[in-house]
């Protein structure tokens, strides 16, 4: 049975640390899908999802079983929709393993053939986020070192 993971996110914008998950993940999954949801509690974003799909493909280009989807519904349904049975995701810190820890609960609650699985981000990333990105890319400042991809 093909291993099938979901890497669920906002992705605002998609960043190294992303990038560096979901080449990890490679090893343990067959098939990866990035999954650019729709975030409600986030009233507008600073990348447009369009743009982002482009360049996250254009990041994994090389990579066939690394795909790109948008999703504007539960986590957990998308996943079952696209037979994935894990999700795979990235802890910088004692912080994301909490919010991420709730998640996954639920998550699994909503699918019970739902697997959380989380990988340590690599310490050369550990202090990026798309917070900081947004922030110096909005005042001119050089982001080349944090994304995969030209802006």
């Amino acid at each position: 049975m093909k291993r099938i993971a979901l890497f669920p996110g906002s992705f605002d914008p998609f960043t190294k640390g992303h990038e560096d998950i979901v080449l990890r993940g490679l090893s343990l999954f067959d098939e990866i899908i990035v999954a650019i949801g729709y975030n409600s509690s986030k009233s507008q974003r600073y990348f447009p999802i369009a743009f982002m799909v482009e360049k996250i493909e254009e990041t994994f280009a090389n990579y066939p079983n690394i795909s790109v989807k948008t999703f504007s519904e539960l986590t957990a349904e998308f996943a079952k929709k696209n037979k994935a049975k894990y999700l795979l995701r990235g802890l910088r810190n004692t912080t994301d393993f909490e919010y991420e820890n709730s998640i996954a609960q639920v998550n699994r609650n909503l699918n019970n053939e739902l697997e959380s699985v989380f990988l340590i981000t690599s310490p050369l990333f550990a202090s990026i986020n798309s917070s900081i990105i947004r922030e110096v890319h909005r005042y001119q400042g050089d982001v080349s070192s944090m994304i995969p991809y030209k802006l």
